[in-house]
């Protein structure tokens, strides 16, 4: 039996969903969320008679010596943008120990860089260039990379592109995550400490925003899951691992009003019992929805403000208004679902107006949580594009602080100012007396107790 090893590997804490590769060490409320994506390539593997194992280094594990012990046959590494060259260790220290194992790399570094990538890196023998369930199944039943598409390869010194493999249209008939591979117990909700698992209910975004890559990572057409088969999941978690809390991840998940209707009657009917939360538009949302949410199980909606300048939402594609945010806080609040607002601060139009527009907003929305990212033009973004041809990078633009640190200016504002205007719009927010006073209200338990102790202490001491 060959043996395949699935990795994200021995670098910097990242959150590695391809579209949002953020580092979790400083931002507040980001919980590490648990490797789907290998879960989904092992039952893949599986299925088609491999021995799988999974290991997520940034949670701890020794990588040299699980090598050494498992020998495995196939190498596969998510790698991302920010922790490039941090990534490609690992491969090159896998055909260090391993001479004869088959390194791949997945991740959306490959939009973009896989020409240097594979010219600058012998160790590794395949990148995949988008969804990777069909592509590594064809590698791991040995056809030509020729005749495989969606991979780079070297080829007698010569780099080789395949072309594009089509997006997965059903993505029903791919094989639920194999959860029995990884501890599932190390990944855990940021409020109550509770057991979490990732749940991807759809790919795909049409709105190609200007600094995100959900678009050309996962395509401008949504694709959805069956809600029978999103609750086939969900009862396996509960039922097989005990797992009742939930995060369903998509690009983008109320835009389907039926389909989100028909997923929530469909969770109550199962009478699971459990408890949920999702990204959602500023404009998708209604009364009956929310509602209906709330009794599924939903506790908490993340939406995309990303501005509180009408003039910044244009700039950016976001195509929301300020009004439609308004009215869309107003509805979750009523349906008793918390929020958690997300904005986006120094893209290349960024003003000190416009900061202080948008901080305004967010105290304004009153949401239960908040992140303040600052802009990040990760390579295959149009903002990546639009950055080198106004020569918005500098000699020491990197992504390892992604979100974080900005990587470019504005035309109006150096890094330096983004990064204190960034740090001033978190504890303008979270210093509030009365945002304070509504979070301590409504602790239940030790754990939350802590969690929001150790979230208030990194909005102090930031530096």
């Amino acid at each position: 039996m060959k043996k395949i090893f699935l990795i994200y590997p021995p670098s910097p804490v990242l959150n590695r969903e391809d579209r949002c590769q953020q580092p979790t060490k400083d931002l507040i409320v980001i919980p590490p969320l648990p490797p789907t994506d290998l879960m989904y390539l092992a039952a893949v593997a599986e299925k088609l008679g491999l021995d799988a194992k999974i290991q997520d280094y940034s949670q701890g594990g020794n990588f040299e010596e699980d090598l050494k012990e498992f020998q495995p046959d196939y190498l596969v590494v998510n790698i991302a943008t920010p922790t490039l060259e941090h990534d490609l260790e690992a491969v090159k220290k896998a055909k260090e120990i391993c001479p004869n194992i088959v390194t791949i790399a997945k991740g959306a570094a490959f939009l973009t860089l896989a020409d240097k990538i594979i010219k600058e890196h012998d160790e590794l023998d395949f990148g995949i260039l988008g969804e990777a369930e069909d592509t590594l199944s064809e590698i791991l039943q040995d056809k030509q990379p020729a005749d495989i598409l969606g991979i780079y390869y070297k080829e007698n010194g010569d780099i080789k592109f395949t072309g594009k493999r089509p997006f997965i249209e059903d993505l029903d008939r791919i094989p639920f995550p194999a959860r029995h591979l990884v501890d599932n117990t190390i990944y855990r909700r940021p409020d109550n400490n509770k057991v979490q698992a990732t749940i991807k209910v759809s790919r795909g975004c049409p709105f190609h925003c200007f600094f995100c890559l959900a678009t050309p990572v996962s395509g401008a057409k949504v694709r959805r899951r069956s809600v029978e088969n999103i609750v086939a999941e969900i009862r396996e978690c509960v039922e097989k691992y005990n797992i009742k809390n939930f995060l369903f991840w998509s690009d983008i998940f109320n835009i389907d009003r039926e389909w989100t209707i028909d997923l929530c009657n469909e969770i109550i009917k199962s009478d699971l019992k459990i408890t949920w939360s999702a990204n959602t538009r500023a404009d998708t949302a209604d009364l009956e929805m929310a509602k209906l949410m709330y009794k599924s199980g939903c506790r908490l909606v993340s939406v995309g403000v990303e501005s509180g300048s009408q003039y910044m939402l244009e700039k950016m594609g976001k195509k929301i208004t300020l009004d439609d945010v308004r009215r869309t806080i107003k509805i979750f609040k009523k349906a008793k679902i918390r929020i958690y607002n997300y904005f986006v601060i120094g893209l290349p139009w960024e003003t000190e107006e416009t900061i202080e527009d948008t901080i305004k907003f967010a105290i304004e929305l009153n949401s239960d949580f908040i992140s303040f990212y600052t802009a990040t033009p990760l390579p295959g973004s149009r903002f990546y594009e639009y950055a080198l041809e106004h020569n918005l990078f500098d000699k020491e633009t990197s992504f390892e602080n992604a979100y974080f640190y900005p990587a470019v200016n504005t035309h109006h504002l150096t890094r330096d100012r983004i990064f204190e205007l960034h740090k001033s719009a978190i504890k303008r927010f979270y210093l509030r007396p009365l945002y304070i006073l509504k979070m301590l209200v409504r602790i239940r338990s030790f754990a939350e107790v802590k969690n929001y102790f150790t979230a208030g202490m990194n909005v102090l001491l930031r530096k």
